[in-house]
C-alpha cells in the first residue's frame, strides 16, 4: 500500500532503484501504464516506485531486471540492499551478516525464531506487538522476514542449529490452527541436511536449572571465520566481536545444547505438539 511518509523514509537503495527504473523507462519511451504491462504490475504501482509512496517490492525488482536491467544485473543486486531497508534499524547490521554466515547456532527463549517462522506466525507476532503498526508495515515486515528463508537453500549451504525452549513451543500465537503450521514447519526444517532443531525441556536440569536463564544468542561463524555473537532485546541490540566475550557464549550455547533433547527426540517432540493442536 502506497503510503506519503514512504516519500521521507524510503532508503538510499529504494531512491536509486526509482530514479534509474524511471530514467531506463523515459529511454524506452514507455509510459508508466506500458512499462507496468510488462512487468505485470498496474500503471499506479510503477508510479508509487517512482515516487517513492511505495518502494519497489522484491516480486518487482525482479521483474525490472528482466525487461530493464539489460543484462547488467542492477536491479537484482538491489533486491538483497532494498530488503535491507525494510528491516527495523536494530536488525540491519546483523541481517546482512546472518544472510552471509556459514555456520549459525541459535538459542530462542521467548518465541520462534524468526528464521524459522511461517508467515502466519509472524503476521500474528509481529500485528500483535507495541507500539501498534499499521497493516501495510505489518505487512512489509512480514514479507522481509519469509525472504530471509533463502538462507537455507543458499550454495553454498549454511549450517544452522537452533535450540528452542519447550516454553516457546507451548506459547500459542495466532492460535491452535497458526501453531499447528507453524509445527509442522519446524518438522520440515528439522528434516533439512543442514538445520539441526533441538528442544530444551522445562525438566532438563536436576531441578529444572538450565544454562540459558540469561536469554536467547545468535553465534554467527562469517566467511572469514570470524566469530560474532548478536543479542537483541527490548528493540535494542548488540553485536559482540571481543573473542573472549565470544568464547563465553559459545561455551554457555554448548553447555545450553548439551542439556537439551537429542535432534531426533526434538523432531518427535515437535510432531506431537503439531498432533496436540488438532
Amino acid at each position: 500500500m502506497a503510503r506519503a511518509e514512504n516519500k521521507v523514509t524510503a532508503g538510499p537503495t529504494a531512491q536509486m532503484v526509482a530514479n534509474l527504473a524511471r530514467k531506463l523507462r523515459v529511454r524506452k519511451g514507455w509510459t508508466q501504464e506500458q512499462l507496468g504491462k510488462r512487468i505485470g504490475f498496474s500503471g499506479a504501482a510503477v508510479s508509487a516506485m517512482e515516487t517513492l509512496a511505495q518502494p519497489a517490492s522484491d516480486a518487482m525488482l525482479v521483474e525490472l531486471e528482466k525487461v530493464l536491467g539489460d543484462g547488467l544485473g542492477v536491479f537484482e543486486e538491489a533486491r538483497v540492499f532494498v530488503r535491507l531497508e525494510k528491516y527495523p534499524a536494530l536488525f540491519q547490521d546483523y541481517a546482512m551478516l546472518e544472510q552471509q554466515a556459514v555456520v549459525l547456532r541459535l538459542y530462542a527463549t521467548l518465541v520462534i525464531h524468526g528464521l524459522f517462522q511461517t508467515e502466519e506466525y509472524a503476521r500474528a507476532l509481529i500485528g500483535g506487538g507495541y507500539p501498534p503498526l499499521s497493516e501495510e508495515r505489518v505487512e512489509e515486515l512480514v514479507e522481509a522476514r519469509m525472504a530471509r528463508r533463502t538462507l537455507f537453500d543458499r550454495d553454498p549451504v549454511a549450517l544452522i542449529e537452533v535450540v528452542l525452549e519447550e516454553s516457546v513451543l507451548r506459547r500459542v500465537i495466532g492460535g491452535a490452527d497458526v501453531m499447528r503450521g507453524q509445527m509442522l514447519h519446524l518438522a520440515e526444517c528439522a528434516r533439512r541436511r543442514n538445520v539441526t532443531i533441538q528442544v530444551l525441556p522445562m525438566d532438563c536440569g536436576v531441578a529444572g536449572e538450565h544454562a540459558g536463564d540469561r536469554g536467547g544468542m545468535t553465534l554467527a561463524e562469517t566467511p572469514e571465520h570470524d566469530h560474532l555473537v548478536y543479542l537483541e532485546s527490548q528493540d535494542e541490540s548488540m553485536l559482540i566481536v571481543d573473542p573472549a566475550k565470544v568464547s563465553t557464549y559459545a561455551q554457555r550455547y554448548a553447555k545450553i545444547r548439551s542439556q537439551a533433547l537429542d535432534p531426533r527426540q526434538s523432531l518427535g517432540f515437535i510432531e506431537q505438539l503439531a498432533g496436540e493442536q488438532r
